[in-house]
């Protein structure tokens, strides 16, 4: 049973001719026509095109009948709609919003009963609803509208948002990539959507030519080109591993790969070919790792052969800075003579003596020895014979049959001897074979070596790498020196004379970095402290100083090949608390104290002529002052006048033959050393007049600037600088320290 309320009523101003607003005899044909209501939308929807065409149908058949009452009104007045909403009582569903054509109440038919809205009901009983007129066709205009309307309506259950002009949301998948390619490359194992199979020996590679095409610029133009592998399913690729295209074809949808000991020689090469960069860097890295003296030369030469010019440049290094190891592998043996020569003749060769360069290249010879006889000549230019020890030259050298049989052999060991007899001609008598080497990758490391504090003196010894700013301890000498000659010969430091607290000394030892050791060397012919070192030509200099009675002036020369000393012309001045340097193939004394005032003078050795001679004085008197060349000029920096310690700083042209200052230290120094490194003067320890110093600072000639540099852990003050070129630095069995820079 359906209740009041339930129809969907509707009146037009055509139906006022009778009180009911149609004739009482139509009321039933016209209740026929209105629809239930349905509890499911659906339905409602689906009925609602049925209904528009029913009522369409019942309005033509109706036009014939002629209605009573007044004349109808005009049709341009459109009817006025109200929309009223019936509910739908049967199953208890919901009626949908209906349109119901407005009246005015005056016109209202009788027998109507008026809803409460309006007043109380009437006391007629309640007319059915009248069907709406038929409705022409809409123009295409007007359906139009109708459509962009419904489009731009807001959807059922839409929610409303607030509007916040060019206010969106991002959204970036990080992951989308992986799954996508993981997904390509599931389908490529299992044969969908594949379009192109590669041949290579026997073994067939699906794969998608896209995939392919984005990852390797080789497959890239082999499928985008006018090749006619473009138009091809099935391509046959030559010079490469299959196993290894397959691992690269895999890598090129998972983006993994595994490079190991089994795979990584074929896996280059096809990377190479394919253009894969990334994979070949993979390959090359494993590689480096695997670098040993045994291996280093193999991976060299398959490092030339694929154009891999770091992988390259690596293991030449390697090679150069391990030559001795590897000089006694079965690589080396089988070397072509333009590599070996390449080799020996190198400057970056890291060696500890000339010796084993020698005996490498007789290694090489006597492996086959017919075939590789004739080289001889040309293998000993490379080798650097003025280097070796006149003993060794005399007992292995000029022994050897290989090389006593050559005359242009002969002519190179003279060479070498005489290097040996006229040391004051080395400058003259100077070549590439007298050069020593400096293996490529070594950086400067500063040792500060003994010195004195507070009624102490020391032996033990620090080095400062620049590399790592940082300190290291290294193995102590076995004497105690404070105002020590400190200088470097070839790769080997060296500490001369000194003061132990009780004498003046003339012992001197050498330290050699790569075993962490010193050891004693000849003694001088006299003792020295407060005296002046320098390296010249591979010879050792010593100037000066105080021999515990009275100030020196006479000054001789140290010979690491042969172990001698020898005299040399004495100084014109009596120099204590001297410091002497080596610019421009001359050595230079400078300052000191002569036992009754500090001077100011400099006086110039030239070895080639053994002489003595001034050169233009300083602007101050200066004793125990630091010197060092830097950039061709010579730098005097500290020291004390006979009344306080100084901080001034002054440079020497050899060119100009002039001083001029440049800017002072930020601390007052004496006793101190001063050093060139990296291009920079660096002034270590020393005392301010008051107490020892273990501070650093270090000058910028392009900024003429004083800055602090990192402290040593101990204060030194009469210490010995000097400067090594080492490539491993520290040595063994040294503890590793780090100390920060202190303000100054």
């Amino acid at each position: 049973m359906i209740g009041p309320g339930s129809f969907l009523e509707m009146s037009d101003s055509g139906d006022r001719g009778l009180p009911g607003g149609r004739r009482e005899g139509s009321r039933d044909t016209e209740r026929t026509r209105v629809q239930r209501c349905e509890p499911q939308a659906a339905g409602e929807r689906g009925r609602r095109g049925g209904r528009r065409r029913e009522t369409a149908a019942a309005g033509r058949q109706r036009e014939p009948e002629t209605l009573s009452g007044p004349p109808l009104p005009p049709p341009s007045s459109p009817p006025a709609v109200r929309v009223s909403v019936s509910l739908c009582l049967l199953r208890g569903s919901a009626a949908s919003p209906v349109a119901e054509p407005m009246q005015p109440r005056s016109e209202r038919p009788a027998g109507r009963t008026q809803s409460p809205e309006h007043g109380s009901p009437g006391p007629g009983p309640e007319a059915p609803p009248p069907l709406p007129p038929p409705q022409p066709p809409a123009p295409e205009a007007e359906r139009a509208r109708t459509r962009q309307a419904r489009s731009t309506a807001p959807m059922e259950g839409a929610v409303q948002l607030l509007s916040r002009e060019g206010h969106t949301v991002s959204h970036n998948s990080k992951r989308h990539y992986h799954d996508a390619f993981v997904a390509m490359s599931r389908m490529r194992q299992r044969g969908l959507l594949c379009d192109i199979v590669l041949h290579v020996a026997a073994k067939e590679i699906r794969a998608h030519k896209v995939v392919l095409a984005s990852c390797s610029p080789y497959f890239h133009a082999m499928f985008t080109n006018e090749m006619s592998e473009s138009r091809q399913t099935h391509v046959t690729l030559h010079d490469i591993d299959p196993q290894a295209l397959d691992q690269l074809v895999q890598f090129a949808y998972t983006a993994e790969i595994v490079v190991g000991e089994g795979n990584v020689q074929t896996l280059l090469p096809a990377a190479s070919l394919l253009q894969l960069n990334g994979v070949r860097d993979a390959c090359c890295k494993f590689l480096l790792s695997q670098l040993d003296p045994s291996n280093c030369l193999g991976i060299r030469g398959f490092a030339d052969s694929h154009s891999c010019s770091d992988l390259l440049k690596a293991a030449h290094r390697y090679v150069l800075q391990h030559f001795v190891d590897v000089a006694k592998t079965e690589e080396f043996m089988l070397l072509p003579l333009k590599q070996v020569l390449e080799l020996v003749s190198s400057d970056s060769l890291n060696v500890p003596s000339e010796e084993d360069v020698y005996r490498a290249v007789l290694s090489w010879v006597k492996h086959d020895v017919d075939a590789r006889r004739q080289h001889v000549p040309r293998l000993m230019k490379c080798v650097r014979l003025p280097l070796l020890s006149r003993d060794f030259l005399l007992g292995h050298v000029d022994a050897e049959s290989l090389v006593r049989h050559h005359p242009d052999c002969k002519d190179l060991l003279i060479e070498a001897l005489k290097f040996h007899l006229l040391p004051e001609q080395r400058g003259v008598l100077g070549s590439s074979r007298t050069r020593p080497r400096h293996c490529e990758g070594a950086g400067p490391v500063l040792f500060a070596v003994g010195g004195g504090s507070l009624f102490a003196i020391h032996g033990d010894c620090e080095a400062y790498d620049t590399r790592t700013d940082r300190w290291h301890v290294v193995a102590s000498m076995s004497t105690r020196r404070a105002r020590v000659g400190v200088a470097a010969v070839g790769n080997r430091l060296y500490a001369v004379g000194g003061y132990d607290g009780t004498s003046d000394l003339a012992t001197v030892e050498s330290y050699d970095p790569v075993t962490n050791v010193w050891q004693p060397e000849v003694s001088m012919g006299t003792r020295r402290s407060c005296l002046g070192v320098a390296a010249l030509h591979g010879l050792l200099y010593a100037a000066g100083g105080y021999d515990g009675a009275s100030c020196l002036n006479s000054a001789e020369r140290y010979d690491p090949l042969t172990g001698t000393w020898t005299s040399i012309a004495a100084m014109s001045t009596r120099r204590r608390y001297v410091r002497v340097a080596m610019l421009d193939g001359n050595l230079y004394a400078v300052g000191g104290y002569d036992s009754s005032s500090h001077l100011a003078t400099v006086e110039k050795y030239e070895p080639q002529v053994n002489t003595w001679t001034p050169v233009a004085s300083m602007l101050s008197r200066r004793s125990s002052a630091g010197v060092a060349v830097l950039e061709g000029a010579l730098y005097v920096a500290g020291g004390n006048d006979g009344t306080s310690c100084l901080n001034s700083v002054e440079r020497y042209s050899p060119k100009a033959g002039a001083w001029e200052s440049v800017a002072p230290m930020n601390i007052r120094r004496s006793t101190h050393d001063l050093v060139a490194m990296d291009g920079w003067l660096y002034a270590v320890g020393g005392n301010d007049g008051s107490s020892s110093l273990n501070s650093i600072e270090k000058y910028n000639p392009r900024t003429n600037k004083w800055v602090a540099a990192s402290c040593m852990f101990t204060r030194r003050s009469s210490v010995g600088v000097a400067v090594l070129e080492l490539l491993n630095f520290p040595p063994p069995s040294s503890p590793t320290l780090s100390v920060s820079s202190t303000s100054l």
